[in-house]
């Protein structure tokens, strides 16, 4: 009996520990718990692997904000919530919300924004969408903050933190975004 009751306390000592190890490498947090906001909107906590989904992520108008904890889920709610801006199509991976066979400054009319070019004559400014084509599936991100040679990104469903710093070289009005990604460019509202 002794064995047997020791046994089940060595099982559920190392059940604890694994879970405590499992939390740590998450940063402390569960799925779908606030790690950050912007502007009065959430980032949350996607889990491991990274393309895990938690379900369809719908407002109160039943606008598709997109899967839920995704990084396209939110950029495309912080547009509606903070914004007041609903893409005409909203569907897509991070991927396809930038359209490269439009030209410099042009109106990409899927997502009803202005888009440019990393590596063009226009910065990138707070609140536009930068967008990552260097993998399967794209990287979408929020920018929060830009001076001289830096810029802010807040973003959801990356493992480590929700903001990351990406250097900003100005070379004769040809703005260039360089990070740990590499971004095919930004995109924003008209008037903004």
């Amino acid at each position: 009996m002794k064995s047997y009751l020791k046994t089940i306390v060595v099982a559920l000592v190392a059940v604890a520990l694994l879970r405590a190890l499992v939390s740590l490498l998450q940063g402390g947090y569960e799925v779908g718990e606030m790690m950050d906001a912007y502007r009065g909107v959430a980032v949350y906590y996607n889990g491991t692997p990274s393309s895990q989904s938690h379900g369809r992520h719908y407002n109160v108008d039943d606008y598709y904000y997109g899967q839920k904890w995704q990084c396209v889920e939110f950029v495309k709610r912080f547009y509606a919530d903070a914004l007041g801006h609903r893409m005409p199509d909203g569907w897509g991976h991070a991927k396809d919300f930038f359209d490269r066979r439009l030209r410099q400054g042009a109106f990409n009319e899927r997502r009803g924004l202005l888009q440019f070019n990393n590596g063009g004559n226009v910065p990138p400014e707070p609140n536009d969408i930068v967008v990552f084509q260097d993998t399967g599936l794209g990287h979408v991100a929020v920018v929060t903050r830009v001076d001289e040679s830096e810029v802010e990104l807040i973003q959801q469903n990356v493992p480590e933190a929700s903001r990351e710093m990406y250097r900003l070289i100005n070379d004769n009005t040809v703005y260039l975004l360089e990070g740990s990604r590499k971004a095919a460019g930004w995109m924003r509202k008209r008037g903004d």
